[in-house]
């Protein structure tokens, strides 16, 4: 759910090619993004789970694998260890 998300909005908004996804290890960094483009993409996560990323430039030396469930773990401690369903997300099920 929550990779899925950054996935399209990396995707939409980034313009990362959807094909790099399917590379097994992807780092970050193989994603092309600038440190601005990596806190566009966090600035959407933080507006639609309503917190805030500490450190956001650590990511640029994770895996996308290590960097989605980072993010998942700071959504989860943020909201009493759930991972809530978006609207759109609540609408595609």
């Amino acid at each position: 759910m929550l990779e899925e998300t950054i996935k399209n909005y990396l995707i939409t908004s980034a313009g990362v090619d959807p094909a790099k996804f399917a590379a097994p290890g992807l780092q970050v960094a193989d994603l092309e993004l600038d440190s601005l483009g990596l806190l566009e993409m966090l600035f959407e996560i933080e507006d639609k789970y309503g917190l805030q990323v500490p450190e956001p430039m650590r990511f640029l030396s994770m895996s996308f694998t290590e960097m989605v469930a980072d993010i998942e773990s700071t959504v989860r401690a943020h909201h009493g260890g759930q991972l809530p369903a978006l609207d759109a997300e609540k609408a595609a099920c």
